[in-house]
């Protein structure tokens, strides 16, 4: 959530919340992007966090990778698991997250086929990513939408290996994770303190 502040984030803050959240208790936290700083700039420094958090045994430290060259930054960073938008490596032994965004409802084309999220999902299944989340990045899902999404989607893929990632800009987000709990999806992302919305994505609160 933090490429949504509007001012630059020290490293050492960074790794701050980092550790803070690995002493908490969480077995999974995405520590970085590695995106260019140019249009990203509170991602800068990706790979000094990597370098300085307290890794603590059995939590997974993984990395938004959205393009090769971000994930060759990531490897040389040491990172062991990756989160994708549209594309799949396995080659060096690194677990693959895959990412579908805006599967409720899209900022330029509007409704979305649930066929279409289907169809993508599916690739990155097909690809190598071990899970698939489904996120609703304009927060225009309901619940009964979001439960005819994960049927079409469930054709394609098992569902113990999708998630959901829903934005709460209409309040809807706690009802539609409720909805995905009932078709048995039951990994969702969230975000930390309030943080989160995309900047490249009108109404991503």
């Amino acid at each position: 959530g933090l490429q949504n502040e509007k001012q630059p984030i020290e490293v050492a803050d960074k790794v701050r919340l980092v550790d803070d959240l690995s002493a908490a208790g969480l077995g999974y936290i995405e520590v970085g992007s590695f995106v260019s700083p140019k249009w990203v700039p509170q991602m800068a420094g990706s790979a000094e966090v990597f370098a300085q958090i307290q890794r603590k045994a059995g939590v997974t430290y993984a990395a938004l990778t959205p393009n090769l060259k971000g994930f060759e930054g990531a490897l040389e960073a040491g990172v062991r698991e990756v989160a994708v938008f549209a594309a799949a490596s396995r080659a060096n032994d690194i677990r693959v997250r895959g990412y579908v965004s805006c599967v409720l409802g899209c900022p330029y084309d509007g409704a979305i086929d649930p066929k279409q999220v289907a169809s993508v999902a599916a690739e990155l299944f097909a690809m190598g990513c071990y899970e698939v989340s489904l996120g609703d990045t304009i927060g225009t899902g309901t619940p009964g939408a979001t439960r005819r999404l994960i049927e079409t989607v469930a054709l394609q893929i098992p569902r113990e290996n999708l998630a959901g990632h829903f934005h709460d800009t209409y309040g809807q987000a706690l009802a539609n994770i409720y909805a995905s709990l009932l078709e048995g999806v039951s990994v969702f992302d969230s975000s930390v303190a309030g943080l989160g919305g995309c900047p490249y994505a009108k109404g991503a609160s």
